[in-house]
């Protein structure tokens, strides 16, 4: 899987809308495969990603059912809820670790630097201040919201804080290409589902293979 991350000549406001101006030149990625059994519940999943020289851009926008977000502080368990995931290494050598950006749905994060999988150093608490974050849905969902719902998540991850752990970060430019993969979960609401947007070949959910990561190409 291929996607082309576009540059923005302007900042983009932070504020959870899919269809403001800055995004609607944007293609959308979108999330179709899933890991283990087939999901009752397969949320449509898009996510559109553009950079400039200091930050990355990341929306997503869900199509969801039976939501749910208990997670309230950052660095907890945010994968049990309803769940959007970037995994990306600033590079291309994925040997050299990358980091998983989690987000539930009411904007609490979970983000690691990852060498060995799963055995990742969190992203310090100062750092995660930096990174801008906007949300439609309250904070914490719960009970779970079984009607038809859409929620989006938008952060702005400024890049400066990629070298303290990835030394060869490749900033965003023109030609530049990253290792990446988007995911969607919800480990614990009454529809568990995984979804990924480059396949993943593994018999049972696993986000952490970064061999199956897709390509980022900033243009």
């Amino acid at each position: 899987m291929v996607y082309e991350v576009k540059r923005t000549d302007e900042p983009i406001p932070i504020d959870a809308d899919w269809d403001k101006p800055a995004w609607r030149d944007i293609a959308p990625l979108e999330l179709t495969y899933y890991m283990g059994d087939k999901p009752e519940h397969m949320p449509r999943t898009q996510a559109r990603l553009a950079y400039n020289a200091q930050a990355i851009y990341v929306i997503f926008r869900v199509e969801d059912r039976y939501v749910r977000a208990v997670a309230a502080d950052h660095q907890g368990p945010v994968c049990l809820d309803s769940c959007v995931e970037f995994f990306f290494t600033p590079g291309t050598d994925t040997s050299a670790g990358y980091f998983n950006l989690e987000m539930n749905c009411g904007g609490t994060m979970l983000f690691h630097f990852q060498v060995i999988p799963r055995k990742g150093v969190p992203i310090s608490a100062a750092d995660l201040e930096r990174i801008e974050v906007a949300h439609k849905m309250l904070k914490i969902v719960d009970p779970e919201v079984a009607d038809p719902t859409t929620w989006t998540v938008e952060y702005r991850l400024p890049v400066d804080m990629l070298e303290k752990h990835y030394g060869a970060t490749k900033k965003p430019a023109p030609g530049v290409t990253w290792r990446a993969n988007f995911y969607k979960c919800a480990d614990k609401t009454s529809h568990p589902h995984w979804l990924t947007w480059s396949f993943v070949d593994k018999p049972r959910p696993d986000f952490h293979v970064p061999a199956f990561f897709g390509t980022l190409e900033f243009r």
